[in-house]
């Protein structure tokens, strides 16, 4: 990287996790917070103040990225930094579920996910893009981790209002960053053509992304219904659980840069990709038989050995995915084609978040994992047809077929 790409990767690395983490803070001990609230009684509410996040943010990622192409990515990344704060201070403010729903609907509306990635695919060449995606992946696994260990002692100490305000308080530090240390993004030229949404949804490769990036996140909420009470099985008390999380996350990071790297340098992206999608598979039999088999004296070390291997596919296609939307998609296309991405991971998060509690009240968690190979099967069958990967087409239906 150049020190200017360098730059805008980590600066823009650093903009996702301070608003990750403050997202994160707030999910391990929502459910229990949010009883403490009038109308924190009704779980269905309480499942909704969390979910709708998820919902308001994937219907407005596709308004941010188209305007992103219209208006410039720092002018929109601000504006919707700035909705984010406010949900997070009407939470904190808030004093009844009510209010608490208002503010996770308000936070989802500052859905400025494709409009970062997309700055930071204009800020750096096409040789280094999935090094700089795969720091914002790192980033974003990295706050999860911390957030698991932080979380209770800081709510414990603060309550959820603390959390909220503190998240609040993390998203106006990201637009402080963003106007001091992001690079000037490229000029924009009133003249240049602008993208469509019909372009992006007619160009195969896009669609066949877009669905990856659906099943990918639909399979990670639906695993992380059951495998806590995997955990607890093998004998980790339910505060520990960080204590596998943790390193499992660490060591992906490396096994990811010992690898992916290397591989796209080569030129082998697709074959790369095509791989973690196997390792998911092979990762949900792996579940899959152990909560089967329903034997908790088989340990504690199958099931981190499983959580590494996820987290080595994950990080791998959390990096490489956008990188490839971001090649694929012409410039003019740029921030609808990662609008729409980023508009299917959102509704991954709430299908998979669904789909894992429905199963597992239904059938149990063998049934469960069932549907997540399946899903991950299907993927790996629709990825096979993915084209090599070389230069970024000069037209949206080059890549179609």
């Amino acid at each position: 990287m150049t020190p200017p790409e360098r730059r805008a990767s980590l600066s823009l690395a650093a903009i996702f996790a301070l608003r990750m983490l403050g997202l994160f803070l707030v999910l391990p001990v929502f459910a229990l917070e949010a009883r403490k609230y009038p109308g924190g009684d009704d779980p269905a509410l309480v499942g909704l103040a969390m979910g709708i996040y998820g919902l308001t943010q994937a219907f407005l990622q596709m308004p941010f990225g188209l305007a992103s192409d219209r208006l410039g990515r720092k002018r929109v990344i601000v504006a919707g930094l700035l909705v984010f704060a406010a949900g997070s201070f009407v939470a904190a403010a808030a004093d009844s579920l009510g209010g608490l729903l208002l503010g996770r609907a308000l936070q989802g509306a500052g859905a400025v996910s494709a409009a970062v990635t997309a700055l930071l695919a204009d800020l750096t060449r096409d040789a280094v893009r999935t090094k700089a995606m795969a720091l914002v992946g790192g980033s974003i696994g990295l706050m999860f981790a911390l957030a698991l260990v932080i979380a209770p002692p800081l709510a414990a100490r603060v309550g959820l209002a603390g959390l909220f305000g503190l998240t609040g308080a993390l998203a106006l530090g990201a637009i402080a960053l963003l106007l001091w240390q992001v690079p000037a993004e490229p000029a924009r030229h009133p003249q240049a053509p602008r993208g469509r949404l019909s372009d992006v949804l007619a160009h195969a490769d896009l669609r066949r992304l877009n669905a990856g990036v659906f099943v990918l996140h639909t399979v990670q909420m639906a695993m992380w219904v059951a495998v806590p009470a995997l955990l607890v099985q093998a004998g980790l008390a339910k505060d520990h659980h960080w204590q596998v999380y943790l390193p499992a996350v660490l060591a992906s990071f490396v096994a990811m840069g010992g690898v992916l790297f290397p591989l796209e340098r080569r030129g082998f992206l697709r074959g790369a990709l095509r791989g973690a999608v196997a390792l998911l598979v092979l990762v949900q039999c792996g579940f899959g038989l152990i909560a089967w088999h329903g034997e908790p004296a088989s340990g504690l070390w199958p099931l981190a050995g499983l959580l590494f291997l996820f987290f080595c596919a994950f990080n791998a296609l959390e990096a490489s995915q956008p990188s490839l939307v971001s090649k694929l998609a012409p410039p003019a296309l740029r921030g609808a084609a990662l609008g729409l991405y980023n508009t299917l991971q959102s509704l991954g998060l709430f299908a998979g978040g669904a789909l894992g509690g429905a199963l597992v009240k239904l059938a149990g968690a063998p049934v469960l994992f069932a549907a997540t190979l399946g899903l991950c099967v299907f993927w790996l069958g629709i990825t096979w047809g993915l084209r090599p990967i070389g230069v970024a087409p000069s037209t949206p239906h080059s890549g179609s077929h």
